[in-house]
């Protein structure tokens, strides 16, 4: 496994979870939430979005470091370093496949790419407790655990890949994967602020595009797996 950071790796990996439709979701029924309870209180629109955007990003941060440090106490008993990075590239093509499998035939919850909708219902309860930007972080520590089941696939590969290095020296590469991974959020939220969107606008585009989405993140995981498993990155 290679000893050095490469950027194209860890963007790409990034691009993939940030346009993950489920992270979309969530954001776009919290921002709901807030405009529903307080529809002239425009402030608390970027407020909250903010406050969960953050909380999203020091929550993924956390577990990023978790990952990391559980790669490296397997590779410390085994030794399979090289092995590993083959499997990771095996794992991420995977990924990409079922991906890819969306775009062809979509279905609600897929294994791997979606929250499943067993766990949507609980979500949505939780979000519909919103009512302030602070309610807005606090719940965002909370959600991302909903979040997993469709975004730790890339995350995996991402603590995987840079998991042969010092957790100081792969802290800087942590941050810009999540800078990047919250950075739609971000985007919508400041959309929603300045009156540029609406709400219902971004989950309307979300699904009439979920397939695009879907055949995008599988095309760019599905290469860099490849490019993995047999060495040229």
């Amino acid at each position: 496994m290679p000893n050095e950071i490469n950027l194209a790796k860890v963007i790409s990996l990034a691009l993939v979870d940030a346009i993950n439709p489920c992270a979309l979701a969530v954001l776009a029924m919290m921002l709901i939430s807030i405009i529903t309870y307080n529809p002239k209180n425009r402030k608390n629109i970027i407020l909250a979005g903010l406050a969960f955007t953050c909380s999203v990003f020091l929550m993924y941060l956390f577990y990023g470091l978790v990952i990391i440090k559980s790669f490296q106490l397997v590779q410390a008993i085994t030794g399979i370093r090289l092995i590993l990075y083959k499997i990771l590239g095996f794992v991420a093509v995977f990924i990409g496949i079922l991906q890819i499998k969306d775009f062809i035939s979509y279905k609600a919850g897929s294994f791997g790419t979606e929250m499943p909708l067993s766990l949507r219902p609980k979500l949505k309860k939780v979000i519909e407790n919103i009512t302030s930007p602070l309610g807005a972080f606090s719940v965002g520590t909370f959600v991302t655990l909903f979040l997993l089941p469709c975004t730790i696939g890339p995350y995996i590969i991402l603590g995987g890949i840079l998991s042969a290095m010092d957790i100081i020296k792969v802290l800087p590469t942590l941050l810009l994967y999540n800078f990047i991974f919250v950075t739609p959020m971000l985007i919508i939220t400041f959309l929603v602020y300045y009156g540029i969107s609406k709400v219902e606008d971004v989950s309307s585009w979300k699904d009439k595009n979920i397939k695009k989405l879907h055949l995008i993140s599988g095309l760019i995981i599905f290469s860099l797996g490849i490019a993995m498993f047999m060495g040229w990155i």
